[in-house]
């Protein structure tokens, strides 16, 4: 690319005797075993016969969830009934809805359609992941009125976002319960929907959500909608980050108990929290031994509301920090059994072992080292405790030609390395195995101008710090940067700095940073003849100058795009430059937020790159539902190369924010029919992306 110019609890384990849960005396982890993998690829129905039912099918709740009340015996779920695998909409439906007990394996990707979908579980259910291939997209579970004994595990409900922050039309939760009882939500990851996390409504009680991630949402968990006061609610060891509101807001409820919980605000996102835990209503809490970083009016009630905080950790916390309330306080250990974790321990606890696991088995406490998918897994980890102490080792360790996919789990830390996956090497799964997709970073620093020892330099395409030319390759959960410094380095003819180029087909980024400067993500084909396609979802994506750029066919979904100031504190540049051919589609931008701390107006969506000078090509970008920000400039579209972008493919539709505009002739929008014809699927043709 050419360079722009200045000028321009440990899990609490429960025992069954007769369906009752004893109390919860002794800590351990959640126990699945190896099991999984017993199970078969269809939907048949199998017998859970005593003698060989796994151990967490038959695992009951903890929490007011274990307590006996309203004529049922603490929450098992489907545990007395049959085990089936499901990996289809219509039979996780089938069974989730039927009548009978069912204990309900999901093993594969399912996407809700429509878009929104809440499918109305029946009582005496237990919904569980296969390791973490277990996830719902796109909708979630509604348990109405009456229904009980539900126990949701170890899923990934997440994507019904529809674009809009406090979005206020659509009511698309990842689980809503409506005057239910006695429901267990436990090691779950939800995120990114379109209205809240988990809604708990109209007096459900005798829940208990424990081990969960919340994240990426303005509304996390919300309790209320009712003018009594009779839910019996426990919240333990759950890690809510990244969120707005409801974090949890607790609207009368008779005995709240919150304990072990991990708040967290990160500076580094564009959402900021609004408060912490609120005790609302005539609401009586007990809060002990979470811990609260960087929130925002940490811990709130109202003046009708009984709060008694004990054991708290809250650091660079600022705002309302509250307790008191007339009422009369309660004492959880009344109702059941519990061991407090330290206060300064859940934050790595929670990191560790919260979310949907992949370990089965009877070991006390599951490692973030675990594989997160089955097949063969490679660990890498810089002091010594995985197989190999280097990506780039963990890669060349994978054989030439492999059928089946790989998964390489990079433990937390920052790995100063370059990562080549070759062309031989398809099917390649690198995931960070940490809490947070920053927690495991591969980054370097070559430019094109950087010099090699033998004196030449690296080109642009030479300096990326992961370069991807295998097949079918996914990367998740992890941070690739290129951390050239351009001011250190003016010196260097070139300051073109690639984080990760893609040069493969079938490539999955799902909830990754890709983070640089000048040409952060370069996106190409394996050859002019060979398609290249990459899909991106709840990433993010830094830059200044054609910092997502190459020829080939790529969707950006749900994701930020982040807008960065250059080296001298100016603001200027282009989200995209294609190099489109004629024959192909380029990039596609959808439901995502471009955004960043730079000038107003100082942004183009992006320029025509012809590269190499050729006019055969036609880039093309369009930007469609997605939020922009008043970096945008009002005409959005730059030529490049000499040529007029206004022969090339370049246009909008139904974008929002404070850069958003109306059609015109510098700002072309498409028409309904047109946008018909540019979705996500036009885009990819015959492969969907699945997880790995």
């Amino acid at each position: 690319m050419t360079e722009i110019r200045k000028a321009r609890h440990r899990r609490r384990r429960t025992a069954l005797v007769v369906g009752v849960p004893l109390a919860l005396a002794a800590a351990g982890a959640m126990a699945y075993g190896t099991v999984f993998g017993l199970f078969g690829d269809d939907a048949q129905p199998k017998a859970a016969a005593a003698t060989n039912t796994p151990a967490w099918a038959t695992e009951a709740a903890d929490g007011f969830a274990s307590v006996h009340a309203m004529g049922q015996n603490g929450t098992y779920g489907g545990r007395d009934g049959r085990t089936v695998t499901v990996k289809t909409l219509a039979d996780l439906e089938k069974y989730a809805t039927s009548a009978d007990p069912y204990v309900i394996v999901v093993a594969a990707t399912i996407t809700m359609d429509p878009v929104g979908k809440e499918i109305k579980v029946a009582s005496d259910k237990t919904i569980i992941g296969s390791g973490t291939a277990g996830q719902i997209v796109g909708g979630g579970f509604f348990l109405g009125q009456g229904v009980h004994n539900v126990i949701i595990r170890n899923l990934t409900i997440r994507d019904a976002y529809q674009g809009i922050w406090n979005d206020k039309e659509h009511d698309f939760d990842g689980i809503q319960m409506d005057g239910a009882h006695h429901v267990w939500i436990d090691h779950d990851d939800i995120r990114h929907m379109a209205d809240g996390l988990i809604d708990s409504r109209k007096d459900t009680t005798y829940l208990t959500v424990s081990y969960n991630r919340l994240s990426n949402e303005n509304k996390a968990f919300g309790i209320g909608w009712t003018a009594n006061t009779t839910a019996d609610i426990t919240i333990h060891h759950n890690w809510i980050r990244e969120t707005e509101q409801r974090n949890p807001s607790t609207d009368n409820v008779a005995h709240a108990h919150l304990y072990n919980n991990y708040l967290e605000d990160d500076a580094g996102t564009a959402i900021t929290s609004s408060y912490g835990n609120y005790a609302r209503g005539r609401t009586n809490m007990v809060l002990e031994n979470s811990y609260f970083q960087g929130m925002n009016n940490p811990v709130i009630r109202d003046s009708t509301a009984t709060l008694v905080q004990r054991g708290n950790v809250f650091s660079g916390t600022t705002g309302r920090n509250e307790s008191g309330g007339s009422g009369t306080p309660f004492d959880p250990k009344t109702y059941y059994k519990y061991t407090l974790d330290k206060a300064a321990d859940v934050p790595a606890l929670l990191k560790s072992q919260s979310g949907p696991r992949t370990s089965l088995g009877n070991t006390a406490t599951p490692t973030s080292s675990t594989p997160t998918v089955t097949g063969k897994v490679l660990t890498v980890a810089q002091d010594g405790s995985g197989q190999y102490r280097t990506v780039q080792a963990a890669v060349d360790a994978v054989p030439a030609n492999n059928t089946a996919r790989v998964t390489i789990s990079v433990e937390p830390g920052t790995y100063r390395e370059t990562v080549k996956v070759p062309s031989n090497k398809p099917h390649i799964t690198l995931q960070g195995s940490g809490g947070s997709r920053k927690d495991t970073v591969i980054t370097f620093g070559n430019a094109a101008g950087t010099k090699k020892a033998d004196g030449s330099t690296y080109g642009t395409t030479g300096s990326a710090t992961v370069a991807v030319e295998g097949d079918d390759f996914q990367a998740r959960n992890l941070t690739i940067a290129n951390d050239f410094d351009e001011a250190k380095n003016q010196s260097v003819l070139g300051h073109q700095a690639v984080a990760l180029r893609t040069g493969a087909d079938k490539v999955v980024l799902d909830g990754v940073i890709v983070s640089g400067d000048q040409d952060t993500l370069e996106m190409e084909t394996p050859g002019s003849d060979k398609p290249g396609r990459v899909y991106i979802t709840n990433s993010y994506i830094t830059g200044n100058v054609d910092f997502v750029f190459g020829r080939a066919t790529a969707v950006i979904n749900k994701s930020v795009i982040n807008l960065k100031k250059r080296w001298d504190g100016s603001s200027a540049g282009f989200v995209t430059a294609p190099s489109t051919q004629a024959n192909r589609k380029g990039f596609l931008i959808t439901h995502s937020t471009v955004t960043g701390d730079v000038a107003a107006g100082s942004f183009s969506l992006g320029r025509n790159w012809h590269a190499g000078g050729d006019a055969a090509l036609r880039p093309q970008t369009t930007v469609r539902n997605s939020t922009l920000s008043a970096a945008i400039r009002s005409n959005p579209w730059s030529d490049m190369g000499g040529f007029s972008w206004k022969n090339d493919r370049f246009a909008e539709y139904k974008n929002s924010g404070a850069g958003a505009g109306a059609a015109s002739g510098e700002r072309p929008q498409l028409t309904d029919a047109q946008a018909a014809g540019q979705s996500i699927a036009d885009w990819l043709g015959d492969w969907t992306p699945t997880a790995s």
